[in-house]
């Protein structure tokens, strides 16, 4: 199994789309064999399905995430624990054991307005600007 997390200082970071880094986790017999840092060099939002397809991921913990992005992961057929907070070592330890809070139904609803003329920060991701989507 390969579990991704996405990443900043430790934490799980909470906008799947804006996300500059992942934590990757080579996973054996219940065991983390192997953790890598690895930057996203510069992709978004459902590109970063195939970013993660591409590093062999098979498994996604992440925060909010959008509605294009999800499908991206069911196409990309990586399986995703959304709505995650916290240390990323402890949620990938808390998944091998079957003890993982996450929301099955995450939603980052500010993409699916049709519009994106929302207020920078007002969805939750951490961020004060946005980029084009």
């Amino acid at each position: 199994m390969k579990i991704a997390v996405t990443y900043e200082n430790g934490q799980i970071y909470q906008h799947f789309g804006h996300t500059s880094q992942f934590k990757i986790y080579n996973v054996e017999n219940n065991t983390i064999t192997e953790s890598v840092v690895i930057d996203t060099m510069g992709s978004g939002h459902g590109a970063l399905a195939g970013f993660l397809q591409a590093n062999g991921v098979d498994t996604l913990i992440c925060g909010g995430i959008g509605t294009g992005a999800i499908n991206a992961l069911n196409q990309a057929d990586i399986k995703l624990y959304g709505g995650v907070s916290g240390n990323a070592d402890d949620a990938v330890n808390a998944l091998m054991n079957n003890t993982l809070i996450f929301n099955p139904n995450v939603h980052c609803s500010h993409h699916d307005h049709g519009s994106h003329g929302h207020n920078c920060g007002e969805h939750g991701c951490g961020h004060g600007n946005c980029e084009n989507h």
